[in-house]
């Protein structure tokens, strides 16, 4: 099975950015859990689109590495945060602001998944991935956001999951996490909205990830799981980055309280999916 492409190959095959056109220059602009995976590629985005960049992630090492190679005249720096923590959030914000200054975007990213049935999920796994994927977000937007709400204008984008709109069997809290993202995601909009800040979320779909890139290893895995998209393929990181960066400047300055669907039209291959003699036999649904 050939491999999966590097974040700089997907860059590349996207062509060169046009830092005018997303209106992102100077700009300082939070991602969380950007030492891997969509986080490292918004934030390669957005240093590419001439943005000031904080990277936080618990994995401080990750982060810098990433900061690292993506060393643009300064414009990514790495800042351990566990942002489930309230302190290290506050704490994470403050050295942004005497480093960078005020903050006018936020990329709520990281996530965890705790594996379990909900019968048997322990409790703890429960309140650690809503802590991270829910709780974390808030906290992020809540010390990040004061920021924008004294500039009168900002971006917040929260990355939920395709399992925030169809349940996600066996896997804990997350998808109640994501849900809970959409939601918390309309109710910035709403109180925010009018004071200038614009939340809005993404839902990806199967994106080829550290987390998952194991599955890949498995002979056919990627092709069963390509054939129920409309695409064809496995997302990559860019893929979601890119509307990542839409969404975070002002190119989508009238979208707020969105959900973003991008799943390679996973969604339209429900039907495909349902077994109809005669049309589908040889069908069959993603591992």
């Amino acid at each position: 099975m050939n491999s999966a492409p590097s974040m700089a190959r997907a860059s590349e095959s996207s062509g060169p950015p046009d830092r005018g056109w997303l209106g992102l220059e100077g700009r300082v602009c939070v991602v969380s859990g950007a030492g891997s995976g969509i986080g490292a590629a918004v934030a390669e985005g957005l240093v590419d689109a001439g943005a000031q960049v904080a990277l936080l992630d618990r994995d401080i090492e990750a982060a810098r590495r990433v900061a690292q190679r993506l060393g643009d005249a300064g414009r990514a720096f790495a800042i351990e945060c566990d942002i489930a923590d309230e302190a290290a959030v506050q704490a994470a914000a403050a050295t942004v602001r005497a480093e960078l200054g005020p903050v006018s975007v936020l990329v709520n990213n990281a996530g965890m998944l705790k594996p379990g049935s909900l019968e048997s999920v322990p409790l703890a796994d429960w309140n650690a991935a809503l802590a991270v994927n829910l709780t974390g977000y808030l906290l992020c937007s809540r010390e990040f956001g004061r920021d924008m709400l004294a500039q009168g204008r900002g971006s917040i984008v929260h990355v939920a999951s395709v399992s925030a709109l169809h349940p996600q069997t066996k896997s804990g809290a997350y998808s109640p996490s994501k849900a809970a993202v959409l939601l918390l995601s309309r109710q910035l909009a709403a109180e925010w909205g009018p004071r200038g800040v614009r939340s809005n979320a993404i839902c990806p779909g199967m994106i080829r990830t550290a987390l998952s890139a194991a599955f890949y290893e498995e002979p056919g895995f990627e092709a069963r799981r390509a054939a129920v998209t409309a695409s064809g393929r496995v997302g990559e990181p860019v893929d979601i980055a890119n509307p990542a960066l839409f969404l975070a400047s002002e190119r989508s300055a009238y979208l707020n309280g969105a959900e973003l669907l991008v799943d390679g039209g996973l969604g339209c291959m429900l039907m495909d999916m349902v077994p109809r003699p005669g049309f589908n036999d040889g069908v069959k649904a993603a591992a």
